[in-house]
């Protein structure tokens, strides 16, 4: 039975790995931060068969601890302050986690691997949001990277020093440069799930309107479940390489509005959403785009579920928990 340590366990991506690797016939470890972490009851009642190791990624004697007690196959580094809107407000904090917490890690892993540093394998989780001022459409493995917030910088470090790693020490790691991938688990800070979340109460009559920033920004939106199989197919690999794992769409705000709106029965939406310059970023990201041409032909991944479906998935999820007062 293959062993997985998972940080960023109590995330959206965490969760859907979590289950994947149970398929799989793993036993599945996570790294949980603070003793009352909020989320804690949720992975316990979705993943009872986890294993739970509390840790901070600014803690390297935390992380020596999980890993002695995990003594993992294969580490998935998923933890990091990941709202970019919150980066502005605290850049100090979210370096310290989302890119001196990957060094930490990588660091441990090394440590605990010893004589055989390619024993364990790593999985860094890098992000569209280090291409930021893209500089080629789409954008893909070789694109030069411009970050156009502390989170997208921090990645960028996280990014680096993966590959620092893996050419210095020899170690198995890889990372996968996901664009943006949503669930109906996405927190509701997130605009996809802050429309869709407001769409379902809208149509329920429980809220007038829904308050947003910048309308015309284009993502790559892909569904969360999918993306994480490219994270372990990568981890399968002989070789350790960096991935990018998109769709190869781009829809916007707009369009997101559009089928979230449409999926209630609501055709104009115009009367239901307010933009306000607060919800704007200070350096925008205006049009991310993925080629994800390596991952299906090295990992044989490809994309699942399309555009409308996640929306219509999120918006479903929405009414439900919103009906049955979650």
């Amino acid at each position: 039975m293959p062993t997985a340590l998972i940080t960023g366990i109590t995330g959206q991506d965490g969760l859907y790995l979590a289950e994947l690797l149970l398929e799989k016939g793993y036993d599945v470890h996570g790294l949980i931060r603070g003793q009352n972490n909020p989320k804690l009851d949720l992975v316990r009642r979705l993943l009872p068969d986890v294993r739970l190791h509390h840790g901070d990624l600014t803690d390297m004697s935390s992380l020596i601890r999980a890993l002695r007690d995990a003594d993992p196959d294969e580490v998935y580094n998923l933890g990091a302050v990941s709202f970019v809107a919150y980066s502005w407000e605290n850049a100090a904090l979210t370096t310290d986690v989302t890119a001196k917490g990957v060094l930490n890690m990588l660091e441990a892993v090394r440590l605990h691997a010893g004589d055989g540093p390619g024993a364990v394998r790593f999985y860094q989780a890098s992000s569209s949001e280090m291409f930021g001022k893209v500089q080629e459409v789409p954008q893909r493995e070789s694109t030069l990277l411009w970050p156009r917030s502390p989170y997208g910088v921090s990645k960028v470090f996280g990014h680096y020093m993966t590959i620092n790693y893996r050419e210095s020490y020899g170690m198995h790691a890889s990372s996968g440069i996901l664009f943006n991938h949503e669930s109906p688990r996405r927190g509701p800070e997130f605009v996809t799930r802050k429309i869709s979340e407001s769409v379902a109460r809208i149509r329920l009559g429980l809220q007038d309107d829904v308050v947003l920033g910048n309308l015309d920004a284009q993502r790559d939106w892909g569904y969360a479940g999918d993306y994480v199989e490219a994270m372990w197919l990568m981890l399968q690999q002989p070789t350790a390489d960096d991935y990018v794992v998109a769709t190869g769409e781009t829809h916007s705000i707009r369009d997101f509005l559009d089928v979230a709106f449409g999926h209630v029965g609501i055709d104009d939406w115009t009367p239901y959403v307010r933009q306000d310059k607060r919800f704007m970023r200070p350096a925008e990201v205006d049009q991310l785009i993925g080629d994800a041409t390596k991952a299906r032909e090295v990992l044989g991944w490809r994309p699942r579920v399309s555009f409308e479906e996640l929306v219509a998935m999120m918006v479903d999820a929405d009414l439900q928990a919103t009906r049955q007062g979650w």
